[in-house]
């Protein structure tokens, strides 16, 4: 497995952006199809980007598309989530995950962060 810690989270207000890293441990993290996550208070994880192994193909949740984009540096072993036009719903805990398919079923990811928390002011 992967180790997964993430970064850039914090207080911003509406209509701002912020970037999130999650910087991954080991050579292998090249071989992970990665995705970002977020979990809101007392609701249920959802997901928000996948992106595949080289960077080539990515998918968002309707819920963000247009407004984030997810991305990697395969030198770096990072994934990012560039998230744009923030709005007041955005807020939750953002989790990083990894794994060996493409998908949106957070169920099929075996690495997990610790997540990094946004909050977004009206």
């Amino acid at each position: 497995q992967v180790q997964l810690v993430e970064s850039g989270g914090g207080l911003v207000q509406a209509g701002d952006s912020l970037r999130l890293s999650c910087a991954a441990s080991g050579s292998t993290f090249r071989t992970y199809v990665m995705a970002w996550f977020r979990q809101a208070p007392g609701k249920e994880r959802e997901f928000v980007a996948v992106i595949s192994l080289s960077g080539a193909s990515t998918f968002c949740a309707d819920s963000v598309k247009g407004r984030f984009t997810i991305s990697r540096d395969n030198a770096k072993n990072t994934v990012y989530l560039q998230m744009n036009s923030l709005k007041p719903e955005d807020t939750a805990i953002y989790y990083c995950a990894a794994s060996l398919r493409f998908g949106v079923n957070p169920t099929n990811f075996g690495s997990w962060g610790r997540g990094t928390q946004v909050t977004v002011s009206s």
